[in-house]
């Protein structure tokens, strides 16, 4: 085999760092019976050693020391398989633990020798690789071998296939340092989701402590980790990050498009009884402020609680707006219409004055809130119980009721009367879905729904008419019975 053919067969079976043009490498087929072997010696051509003088060059039959024999097979319907021989030196093969057990003097007995060009005695060793690998991923650590002898860095690994290739065999052939210089490329490099796939394929099955500190950049520690993200992330949404609006719509599509629908309805609610809570105790400290001085402090005091609780309303709002874009909001139904006291609150708040010239669209943010939930439920994309039905109309109708319309300049009036009379319309259908009796109570209260034109409350007109309707059903219903007891 001429030197030119040798290194064009090496390179195309490496595929390494030292890169030639590539030429098919030559092979000679050997029959044995119903199979046939193909014979492949890989090169020694000079460039293909560290140290072009030296006598521990890779791949150099003139002073090598040791034939290492790889047999592979092909695929099972040819019955071919090849041996590729590569020719090595003790001294480096004993840096793996592995040779240097082969190579121990108390087995020289059982070894085959031939005899090299000068006259030295070779040891030959035969090893068979796994259909799971390939010849290259072997070479490849046999290169790692001399680089670290002759302290050549020019061979190193290319991209993450190699080092995951390389690293069963440094592992079979207890080689510590290739598996510690494996570890560490995988370590720094990014991963394609592919290559996470290989990653967990490959890593867990061999039981190799530094190895494992790879998984932990594919599993978490904690297992709550997800919700912990998640938890982080709706905070800084909703927590004036300096890039509030594009961050709201980034991450209301993470938790859109995240897998587990769980996960993020646990998330969201957990923030929304926080922030629920935030806004009550805001309200109770506007009413009964902790701080003992003059009234002006005192005012300074309330004005800025109320600017507080307008922040707080803010956040539940694009929360709850989240949570029923998502299909989770059912929980927070639930909660909404237990606030009885901080609808009392608030209702104490709107009758004073400061909050129309401090937080004027204080109002329309609460209102908005309970207008989206009690809309849901109206349409029926929230199921809602009877309990909560009713107590949801007895605890917001009364802020409803006292609606006070904010100085022109500072929000649309346009604006509110449409939310108003949207809120009213969806009340008045919640009305309808429960009981005469409920009914019967809760209808009065909506009279602040009257306006001075009939077309602008035919709303309210159409509940009572029903109510009516039905109580007439009723009463004939009643008759009926009488008649056919007589």
């Amino acid at each position: 085999m001429s030197s030119g053919n040798k290194k064009s067969c090496f390179n195309n079976r490496c595929g390494f760092t030292k890169l030639i043009p590539q030429t098919p490498f030559p092979v000679s087929q050997h029959t044995s019976g119903s199979k046939s072997a193909e014979y492949v010696d890989l090169g020694n051509d000079s460039e293909l050693k560290s140290e072009p003088n030296s006598s521990l060059a890779f791949n150099d039959p003139a002073f090598a020391d040791v034939v290492l024999s790889f047999h592979s097979f092909g695929s099972s319907d040819t019955n071919i398989y090849a041996i590729t021989r590569v020719f090595l030196h003790c001294h480096i093969l004993e840096q793996c633990k592995y040779f240097a057990a082969v190579l121990w003097e108390r087995w020289r007995d059982s070894r085959q020798f031939s005899e090299g060009p000068n006259h030295q005695k070779r040891i030959h060793i035969d090893m068979t690789v796994p259909a799971s690998r390939t010849i290259d991923a072997y070479l490849l650590v046999l290169q790692l071998l001399y680089a670290k002898y002759n302290k050549d860095n020019k061979i190193l690994f290319k991209d993450v296939s190699k080092a995951l290739s390389a690293l069963p065999v440094a592992a079979e052939w207890l080689y510590d340092d290739c598996i510690t210089a494996c570890v560490q490329y995988l370590g720094a490099v990014p991963w394609t989701e592919e290559e996470e796939k290989k990653v967990m394929d490959i890593v867990p099955h061999l039981q190799l402590q530094g190895p494992q500190e790879l998984l932990s950049r594919l599993k978490p520690k904690s297992v709550t980790a997800v919700k912990d993200m998640l938890s982080e992330l709706v905070h800084a949404a909703i927590h004036f990050h300096p890039n509030g609006a594009n961050v709201k719509i980034f991450v209301a599509n993470l938790l859109k498009t995240h897998a587990s629908r769980s996960v993020v309805k646990l998330v969201l609610d957990d923030t929304f009884t926080k922030g629920l809570s935030t806004l009550k105790d805001s309200a109770e400290e506007y009413l009964e402020p902790n701080i003992n001085g003059q009234q002006c402090q005192i005012e300074d005091l309330q004005k800025v609680t109320l600017h507080t609780t307008l922040v707080n309303s803010k956040r539940l709002l694009w929360l709850l707006e989240t949570m029923i874009e998502l299909g989770v909001a059912d929980d927070a139904v639930t909660e909404w219409s237990e606030q009885a006291d901080l609808s009392a609150n608030l209702l104490r708040i709107f009758n004073d004055d400061v909050w129309l010239t401090c937080v004027p669209s204080l109002q329309v943010l609460l209102l908005g809130c309970t207008f989206n939930l009690a809309s849901e439920i109206a349409a029926g994309f929230i199921t809602a119980s009877y309990q909560v039905r009713k107590r949801l109309v007895e605890c917001w109708l009364p802020v409803l009721a006292g609606f006070r319309e904010p100085p022109s300049q500072t929000v649309s009036s346009a604006k509110l009367h449409s939310l108003r009379q949207r809120l009213e319309k969806v009340f008045l259908l919640i009305i309808s879905t429960l009981p005469h009796e409920d009914a019967q109570i809760l209808l009065p209260q909506c009279l602040g729904f009257a306006s001075q034109t009939v077309e602008e409350c035919s709303h309210l007109t159409e509940a009572f008419n029903l109510w009516f309707r039905r109580a007439g059903i009723k009463q004939e219903h009643a008759g009926i019975l009488k008649e056919e007891r007589l």
